[in-house]
């Protein structure tokens, strides 16, 4: 008798989950071999919830959150990270608006990773990378984003919970052992021109969020590149990763004429391993990642990168990464000075149709 009433408390909780979730919430009650309980990863976390769990198994958790209390701190309590709080976002497919006065609050919560690949019934996830060369305080060509651009672009991004990773993030995401947010997004810019620095940085230390910084090593210091102490100051932020694009920014697919293939494999190497050899001295960090000059590699290129022990490399090729994305040919897709911010968006390639479309 004692079950039959616990069964019918939770049965009445779940028709207060979302449509979606109802099916899945009903398949975990029904797997459960004990009855809803209050304990668990929350008394591990070394406090009493607000909230209340309504039923668990070892994989799914039924949590009726507290008025006020947020995604972070539901995640920090029961995933161990208020970083984790996009998978609870992600899982029961809330909005925007997940926090608001209108949250929603009976949530399930996934305790194991779930889909790491991001593959679904009629579609894939795709992470785009953003490729950004100068920064003014106006857009006075082509290749120049504003800083008023710019600053509507990382608002855009954080307003709609676009979750924005590090280059470094993608690793693991491609080798099937780690899940990416939905709405994830990476952020680069190439050559390393001072605009950076001045305008782009101080926005991104704004706003919170990370980015990569490819340099060929031939311009710091030169003209209007960064120079050393602005790179170094710029790595121990921990917001921005600086890695190689190539030594002198030469195209690593065209050779000299008359170029023998032993010359140009010493060009490879001088234009690949320089680079990497130049920046981990100067800024005391490993560096695994490159973006190719002008987007351009050939087989001669790959392998002279995989001999060098890069991770991830990067073309200029437009659309979004799928987990089956060579991870020496990253896509990236380029913003221009001349893009209104409908244009940024459309750009934002997160899911492709299974199909193809």
């Amino acid at each position: 008798m004692q079950r039959c009433t616990q069964g019918w408390r939770v049965m009445q909780a779940l028709r207060r989950v979302q449509t979606a979730l109802g099916a899945l919430a009903l398949a975990l009650l029904a797997s459960c071999a004990h009855s809803p309980q209050t304990g668990g990863p929350a008394s591990m976390a070394g406090a009493t919830p607000p909230g209340k769990v309504l039923g668990r198994s070892d994989k799914l958790l039924i949590y009726q959150r507290a008025p006020g209390e947020t995604l972070r701190q539901v995640a920090a309590r029961f995933l161990g990270s208020a970083e984790r709080d996009w998978e609870i976002e992600d899982f029961n497919k809330l909005p925007p608006t997940a926090d608001g006065p209108q949250a929603q609050q009976t949530l399930v919560i996934p305790l194991t990773q779930r889909n790491p690949l991001g593959v679904y019934s009629d579609r894939y996830q795709t992470v785009p990378i953003l490729c950004y060369h100068r920064f003014g305080r106006t857009s006075n060509g082509k290749m120049t984003v504003s800083t008023t651009a710019l600053a509507a672009q990382l608002e855009w991004l954080v307003r709609n919970q676009f979750h924005v990773l590090k280059l470094a993030d993608l690793r693991d995401w491609l080798d099937g052992k780690r899940a990416l947010p939905l709405r994830s997004v990476v952020i680069t810019a190439d050559d390393g021109y001072a605009s950076f620095y001045h305008h782009a940085f101080p926005l991104l230390k704004q706003y919170g969020l990370p980015a990569t910084l490819f340099v060929y090593t031939d311009f710091i210091g030169a003209g209007d590149a960064v120079d050393w102490a602005e790179l170094q100051e710029m790595s121990r932020s921990g917001l921005v990763d600086v890695a190689a694009h190539s030594r002198t920014h030469r195209n690593l697919i065209e050779r000299q004429p008359n170029e023998t293939d032993e010359a140009y494999q010493q060009t490879l190497l001088n234009e690949i391993r320089t680079p990497q050899t130049l920046l981990s001295q100067k800024l005391g960090i490993p560096i695994a990642h490159f973006a190719y000059p002008y987007g351009d590699a050939n087989e001669a290129v790959l392998t002279t990168m995989a001999r060098q022990r890069y991770q991830l490399a990067a073309t200029v090729n437009p659309g979004g990464n799928a987990f089956f994305s060579e991870p020496l040919m990253l896509r990236r897709t380029m913003i221009y000075g001349d893009m209104s911010l409908e244009d940024f968006k459309a750009r934002l390639q997160i899911s492709r149709a299974t199909g193809g479309r």
